[in-house]
């Protein structure tokens, strides 16, 4: 007897408001840093600021693999098959460990490869100091993606959030007094920011090991057991779904650092206004994202168990529940714009009303595409747990990189609307990715 709606609303909140919770405390971790740097010294910040993002960018795309483990697990789950649910965790887990170790150098040559870049020696210097340490912290972080996907589609979301939430605190408890040299410790500037953020990942894996090795629950998938024992055809299964995922999610991160860049070019009143704005954007866009992967775990659950309408009315439900958040952002983003910028900054500071004023019209065109951002999140969601993710990556590369960002130049730079070109090109880009990824979703969705 197939679920009455209210009931995969009340099943969809369960997995996703944890996991909502959960990437907006992972928001806060960058943030902390940001505010922590931003009290020590303007280069200092710079550098913690450039060695994050280099970090994010590579961790994006490694971090394909781990998302890979959450269909895949969910759909063992819906077939019955608790055998493979361990073998893809596990191959996982592997594939994230050696892409941590392949990556390693790009961390210890940073300052190098930054001074290539264009950056001021000093921050490149002070960058690569950051990246040596926090680089070594690329293997923890993954191996908890792995471990937040795998725990997530058993249903154990709760512990992912409180997990995070811990670290966040780990992250000040450890980075402030080592940052400013407190109590008797060395001050150690972006050096203790990378030692925080490397204790934070390695607490965290040995948080959500410890409890997906031994809860009596979740005892009989054995997922340590013979961990050095390859398994080939989980692997490449794990690799062909999960390298795509990554680059779907590099060619989406690195359209908004493009934008960034090119923000920069006309101005640094525009820029400090598009980080503000962008910041807001993507509280709202976590939100998306937790209903997203929600959406993954309901919809590739059903699949594997044959549940067709089951699987469409969850997907429908996903949808809904997107929608509806937009509406309310939307909202807010209209409403009250100067208020939410001047949240960012201070009274009576020389830009203030400049970039409250600019920063309106930005969150103006957020409220644009902020319907195109959540159905292309919950699209990508949704197409994931049909186990197609190549497309999709075609899709987002041409969606992201050959509509929107040379839309947003020849607007921005050509026509002369500066950035509010830049933001239309985004919005274009992102309701194509939306509207495509849509309709790849309901074209493969069994009937």
């Amino acid at each position: 007897m197939s679920l009455p709606v209210p009931a995969h609303i009340r099943a969809t909140l369960a997995l996703g408001l944890p996991l909502i919770g959960s990437n907006l405390a992972q928001m806060s971790l960058h943030v902390s840093n940001s505010v922590m740097m931003g009290r020590y010294g303007v280069p200092e910040l710079a550098a913690t600021v450039l060695g994050a993002s280099t970090f994010f960018v590579t961790f994006i795309l490694g971090a394909g693999f781990a998302n890979a483990v959450l269909p895949m697990v969910a759909s063992a789950l819906g077939r019955g098959d608790e055998a493979q649910v361990r073998r893809d965790t596990r191959m996982g887990l592997w594939l994230s460990i050696a892409y941590g170790v392949a990556v390693l150098p790009i961390f210890w040559f940073s300052g190098t490869l930054l001074g290539w870049a264009g950056q001021e020696p000093q921050v490149a210097a002070l960058a690569q100091d950051y990246l040596r340490i926090s680089g070594f912290g690329m293997f923890a972080a993954l191996t908890v993606m792995v471990l937040k996907s795998y725990l997530s589609a058993l249903g154990r979301t709760q512990v992912v959030l409180w997990s995070t939430l811990t670290a966040l605190g780990v992250n000040v408890a450890v980075g402030f007094p080592l940052i400013f040299g407190l109590w008797g410790l060395p001050e150690m500037g972006v050096r203790g920011a990378a030692i925080a953020s490397l204790a934070v990942q390695a607490l965290n894996v040995l948080v959500l090991g410890i409890y997906a090795a031994f809860l009596p629950e979740l005892r009989r998938f054995e997922l340590f057991s013979r961990f050095w024992r390859p398994d080939w055809p989980a692997l490449v299964q794990v690799a062909r779904l999960g390298a795509p995922i990554g680059f779907t999610g590099l060619a989406e991160a690195s359209l908004f650092q493009a934008t960034a860049l090119m923000m920069g070019w006309i101005g640094t009143v525009e820029l400090a206004a598009h980080g503000i704005a962008l910041e807001v954007a993507a509280l709202s866009y976590m939100i998306h994202l937790g209903l997203a992967s929600a959406a993954t775990i309901r919809v590739a659950r059903y699949h594997g168990a044959g549940l067709v309408e089951e699987m469409r009315v969850s997907a429908w439900v996903a949808i809904g529940l997107s929608c509806a958040v937009g509406v309310a952002v939307v909202g807010l983003y209209l409403g009250l714009p100067a208020q939410i910028i001047g949240l960012f900054l201070t009274d009576g500071a020389p830009d203030t009303a400049a970039i409250i004023a600019y920063g309106t019209g930005l969150l103006a065109l957020a409220a644009a595409f902020q319907f195109g951002d959540a159905m292309q999140a919950v699209a990508l969601g949704l197409l994931r747990a049909l186990k197609d993710t190549r497309t999709p990556m075609i899709i987002a590369i041409i969606s992201y990189w050959v509509v929107g960002l040379p839309t947003g130049y020849l607007l921005g730079f050509h026509v002369g609307w500066g950035g509010y070109g830049l933001w239309t090109g985004l919005v274009l880009g992102l309701g194509v990715a939306a509207a495509a990824l849509m309709l790849r979703f309901w074209m493969r969705a069994p009937r």
